[in-house]
């Protein structure tokens, strides 16, 4: 039997945090099933969904105070399960870009929780705009969706509440 686990880690950025990470997971017994990996400022922040037997998930947290010494970062595991998904849910993706300025994601977050729609990934940029240097941000979602919401309707709520905040959005249905 599989178990998993979740192993957050931050530290600064250097090269070869990531074969030693994937290296100390392989060395005891464990899979990286999913992961996210980025380099914020000067740090180096990681998400991995981890699984292994009990054994190997056992040596990997008597390992953590050894690895974090040696990593020069701060780790934290916990163990999880497999999330339930109860209910019918439809997996859409949604993509904004706006004039960068305070407020645009908690504005999102609250246009779908007030819908009870639940956000399952985000992810943001910051960037300057080609030729004018313009500060920009864009934002990545994938949402569960209800199947029991009005898709139509929907849409055309969340792009006028996009005109109204002055940003570019499309929502779709995730592809493959």
């Amino acid at each position: 039997m599989s178990s998993q686990l979740v192993i957050s880690a931050l530290g600064q950025d250097r090269p070869g945090l990531v074969d030693e990470l994937s290296h100390w997971i392989l060395d005891s017994g464990c899979n990286i099933a999913d992961s996210r990996m980025m380099v914020l400022g000067g740090e180096f922040a990681v998400l991995l969904l981890v699984t292994g037997n009990w054994n190997a998930m056992a040596k990997l947290e008597n390992q953590l105070e050894a690895v974090q010494e040696r990593l020069g970062m701060t780790l934290t595991l916990k163990r999880t399960e497999p999330r339930p998904l109860e209910g019918a849910y439809l997996p859409y993706a949604v993509d904004v870009v706006a004039l960068d300025h305070p407020g645009i994601v908690h504005n999102l977050a609250n246009f779908f929780s007030t819908r009870n729609i639940n956000i399952q990934d985000l992810s943001t940029a910051s960037y300057a705009a080609a030729h004018t240097g313009t500060p920009m941000f864009s934002v990545h979602m994938i949402l569960d969706v209800p199947a029991d919401i009005h898709i139509a309707s929907l849409r055309d709520e969340f792009l006028d509440f996009c005109d109204r905040l002055n940003l570019d959005a499309v929502i779709e249905p995730v592809k493959g």
